[in-house]
């Protein structure tokens, strides 16, 4: 199935919510989100640390061929519940966004498929426009292309 994830951000308001159905059973959708392996073949980033538990923290590192590092960003996990709930709040170093505030819900639709919702908060209206501006939206549907084809192969 042709999969494709939506965006919603109504201006005004400093939030968007981010959904995407996967081809994918729920526990595989979410070990995507909570093995470091894997989360860096679909990001395509390093995982520094990945505390995945209550009050846990992360941290990922992209870096280019010669090690000049391009991203950094860190957060702190306040709730896990495993194969349902995530809430974490993400900061990128040096970047203009400040600390947003995530809520990743995981559902089962059937014993084959899942859906992820994500509902960022952002400090503005602003930032959250300004993230909407950078290739946000292209950027998430890729990953999460690359998250389908890589995790498939987990089934």
């Amino acid at each position: 199935m042709d999969r494709k994830t939506k965006i919603n951000a109504e201006d005004g308001t400093q939030e968007m919510v981010i959904t995407r159905e996967f081809d994918l059973p729920l526990e595989i959708l979410f070990k995507a989100y909570v093995e470091p392996d894997i989360i860096e073949q679909w990001m395509g980033t390093k995982v520094l640390k990945l505390e995945s538990k209550k009050h846990g923290s992360y941290r990922f590192e992209t870096t280019d061929a010669e090690g000049k590092v391009l991203f950094q960003a860190n957060g702190v996990i306040h709730e896990f519940i495993s194969n349902r709930k995530i809430i974490r709040t993400l900061e990128m170093d040096n970047a203009p966004f400040g600390v947003q505030l995530e809520f990743y819900e995981f559902e089962k639709l059937t014993n084959e498929t899942s859906k992820l919702k994500m509902h960022v908060l952002y400090e503005s209206s602003a930032l959250r426009n300004h993230v909407l501006k950078t290739g946000f939206v292209q950027g998430i549907n890729m990953a999460h292309n690359r998250l389908q084809d890589i995790v498939n192969k987990l089934k």
